[in-house]
């Protein structure tokens, strides 16, 4: 039986709650269960100097766990001087889903960078910080509007994410860390409002999978997505985001 007695196509308890830091241009922070990611999205006049001249704008991320976020410590990265290789591969997954969901000429020559801290780690952090970075870009492209900085909405999808995984031979949903440990198979999955995929990481942890497994760990991340995509859609609805052409 997995913990709080969950199915094996059942999320953990989602939630996102919208403007959560008063300075941020937009922030999110989500709740997967025990898994806790902030996010905060920062509007910057400026540009990485390959994109100076283009008529283009920039979505860009950093990913960090803060030192308390897991059961022993984890030091900072800073520390060491550079981010891990994980934290690398992790916050150029969130910058280039995003990045294919927004019409960058719209945003201008101008940078919005996405600062997604875990605060607790149960799992699905990756995911967990896709789905909340998302909402955040989408407040401060809001604000932009507001502004009348920009006049169009650039973001044209929502994009949601999820873990999947085989465990003790079984296909499950939303893994949290326990499961993901013991797990046969690790899998992410992003998707767009429209079940566009963005991103599939597979890996076989500890023995080959079958394309039928594949495909059924697919049909639950539609499911998981799906049920994701749905909580960001009342979230931005609060935020009379009503206007955007989501799905």
């Amino acid at each position: 039986m997995r913990a709080h007695n969950r199915k094996p196509e059942e999320l953990r308890p989602v939630k996102i709650h919208a403007d959560y830091l008063d300075f941020a241009d937009g922030s999110a922070l989500i709740e997967f269960g025990r898994t806790r990611v902030m996010a905060a999205a920062t509007i910057e006049e400026k540009l990485p100097p390959f994109l100076k001249g283009s008529g283009s704008g920039w979505i860009t991320a950093e990913y960090s766990m803060l030192p308390r976020s897991t059961e022993k410590r984890t030091n900072r990265e800073r520390n060491q001087g550079y981010p891990s290789g994980r934290s690398q591969e992790i916050q150029r997954l969130i910058g280039r889903t995003l990045r294919a969901v927004t019409d960058l000429k719209l945003i201008g020559e101008r940078q919005i960078i996405l600062d997604c801290d875990v605060i607790q780690a149960d799992g699905g952090t990756r995911v967990a910080s896709i789905n909340a970075a998302c909402v955040a870009l989408a407040l401060a492209l809001k604000k932009m509007l507001d502004e009348k900085v920009i006049d169009r909405m650039p973001l044209r999808h929502l994009v949601a994410g999820i873990s999947v995984g085989i465990v003790k031979g079984e296909p499950l949903l939303d893994l949290d860390y326990s499961e993901d440990s013991a797990a046969e198979t690790d899998m992410n999955v992003v998707q767009t409002d429209r079940g566009q995929l963005l991103e599939v990481q597979a890996t076989a942890e500890k023995e080959p999978f079958s394309r039928s497994s594949l495909n059924a760990l697919l049909r639950l991340a539609d499911i998981g997505i799906a049920e994701i995509i749905k909580v960001q859609k009342e979230v931005l609805k609060r935020k009379s985001l009503l206007f955007m052409a989501y799905g």
